[in-house]
């Protein structure tokens, strides 16, 4: 029995590693895509493309948040109970309900990307919003098949697709932006033309996942138990998935809205100009693509412990499901505390490097930087939390918590971004206080409804959290030292972070951040515990 659990776990951790390492690859490509994208077409222009990315990312999370998180669950049901068939019927169900949301969407962007386009207060976003419209369609399709293979714990599909659409982005993305701005000299077509590799990369990830998820299905079709009926079954996906997906949905909406109201206020409220405001924004926009970076990471754990609860609740192993969360937490912190400290310390000569700023606009994106830094940790443990009351059947509360974070967040945003004296370096402020109230609520409701199955969070970060500030205060006097002795920008910041990531390392094995049970989960357990001194 110890033996099955310990193999559980170890799925769970190897999904998340599998998960985490695509997405340091698709990052590091992305990188490679907005850093000379944000040099070709201008801070104007980008801010064309996000924000037809705003718009996309609300039809997203309306077509994709929900109905995966409901297929991991019941898939990792009916496998725990052996029932084949009806991970095949679940997989049917889902698809037929992705792609009719996916056409809605695709039509939406596609029949009225001008009237999109004008709601947030962008008119030169319209031909990017057409562009990506396809993209929608083919979206959805790619997810049904992510969480028909997440379910069964196999993560190396959803792994693949993920970098086979930003390798396209990245080649055909930049590719079609600099032709268009060398023949035709046209910003916001250049910003559509990047934007179009984005959508061709969602057909061939899709084209990649329909070879994989056939074979598996074919397969399926062998397999032992009774499908129900798919009546029962969509009634049952869409019970889990609307609530969910009515939070993610909402969050996104006030986030498209407070988008406009941001524009809306630095305009008529702080008295900037239309060039000056999408300047403005277009930084916000660059130091938010930053702060998503590490961000990225969490849904990587959060993927994989919804079905390794969800299976340990099914069995009843609450000992199991225990398990999982604490280190699921222990993970996060690994990963968000020191990314957070390393943005706020770091925050001017990473946004010289990677963005290309000076005067004005550089000491703009510093701040901008160092606050959404703070809002790393926030985010991270909304992440985690709303996860895990999703795995445990809890998925209205989220939502409820998640509007009440919007609202606070739109109200805070229209006060600070209209006083001149604060304009756009307001809406960072927003967003941590958005996070910070989703946080308390997310984790009294924790309480409440999970009792002795919550996870306790300063536990399994209090360490993560010190070796995180002791790495930052060390990060600062190198990049500090080295400007001192002659050392240019990047090599002093690339310097500190070399400082920093030994240090952490260093402070992790002191702080005995990780546990014994943790290592033996790891590939040469055993040893890696003997160096870390771990008993």
């Amino acid at each position: 029995m110890l033996e099955e659990k310990t193999t559980k776990k170890q799925n769970f951790l190897a999904g998340a590693a599998v998960l985490s390492l695509a997405t340091m690859i698709v990052k590091v490509i992305g990188m490679f895509f907005k850093i000379p994208l944000n040099r070709l077409i201008g801070e104007a222009n980008y801010g064309y493309f996000t924000t037809a990315y705003d718009i996309y990312t609300v039809l997203l999370m309306i077509s994709t948040t929900g109905l995966p998180v409901a297929m991991s669950r019941m898939i990792s049901e009916a496998r725990a109970l052996n029932n084949g068939k009806q991970v095949r019927q679940i997989y049917r169900v889902s698809l037929m309900a992705f792609l009719s949301i996916g056409i809605i969407g695709s039509a939406l962007m596609l029949l009225i990307p001008k009237q999109l386009a004008n709601m947030m207060e962008n008119p030169n976003a319209m031909w990017s919003i057409f562009a990506l419209g396809p993209a929608v369609l083919f979206v959805c399709y790619i997810s049904a098949c992510r969480g028909f293979f997440q379910g069964q714990g196999n993560m190396a599909p959803t792994a693949v697709s993920q970098i086979i659409e930003a390798l396209c982005k990245l080649f055909l993305g930049l590719g079609l932006a600099w032709l268009v701005m060398n023949r035709l000299g046209d910003g916001p077509l250049a910003a559509a033309g990047s934007i179009a590799g984005v959508t061709i990369g969602t057909v061939l990830s899709a084209l990649y996942l329909f070879c994989k998820t056939r074979r598996r299905t074919r397969e399926l079709s062998r397999a032992e138990g009774q499908a129900r009926p798919a009546g029962e079954t969509l009634k049952r996906l869409l019970a889990i998935a609307v609530p969910i997906t009515l939070g993610a949905a909402g969050l996104q909406i006030i986030n498209l809205f407070d988008a406009a109201t941001v524009m809306n206020r630095l305009i008529n409220a702080a008295g900037y100009t239309q060039e000056r405001a999408d300047v403005v924004k277009g930084v916000y926009n660059y130091c938010q693509t930053i702060f998503n970076f590490p961000c990225a990471f969490i849904p990587c754990i959060t993927i994989a412990i919804i079905p390794a609860i969800t299976n340990s609740l099914t069995l009843q192993d609450r000992r199991g499901v225990r398990s999982v969360q604490n280190s699921s937490l222990r993970l996060m912190g690994l990963i968000a505390m020191p990314c957070a400290v390393g943005l706020i310390v770091l925050a001017e000569p990473i946004v010289a490097l990677l963005g290309g700023y000076t005067g004005a606009n550089l000491t703009l994106a510093t701040k901008l930087m160092a606050i959404l830094g703070v809002a790393v940790v926030f985010n991270s443990i909304v992440l985690m939390t709303d996860a895990i009351m999703q795995a445990h059947n809890h998925a209205v509360i989220p939502v409820i918590n998640t509007l009440i974070g919007g609202i606070v967040k739109v109200i805070v945003n229209y006060i600070l971004v209209g006083n001149p004296d604060i304009a756009i370096t307001g809406a960072p402020v927003g967003t941590i206080a958005c996070y910070a109230v989703i946080t308390v609520l997310n984790l009294i409701a924790m309480r409440r409804v999970l009792r002795r199955n919550a996870p306790k969070l300063l536990p399994n970060l209090w360490k993560t959290t010190i070796a995180a500030v002791l790495m930052g205060g060390t990060t600062w006097l190198a990049y500090w030292g080295l400007g001192r002795i002659g050392m240019g920008r990047a090599v002093a910041c690339l310097g500190s972070i070399v400082v920093a990531v030994l240090v952490y390392v260093v402070l992790i094995i002191v702080l005995k951040v990780l546990t014994y049970e943790d290592c033996l989960l790891l590939p040469k357990g055993e040893k890696i515990a003997k160096i870390l001194r771990v008993r």
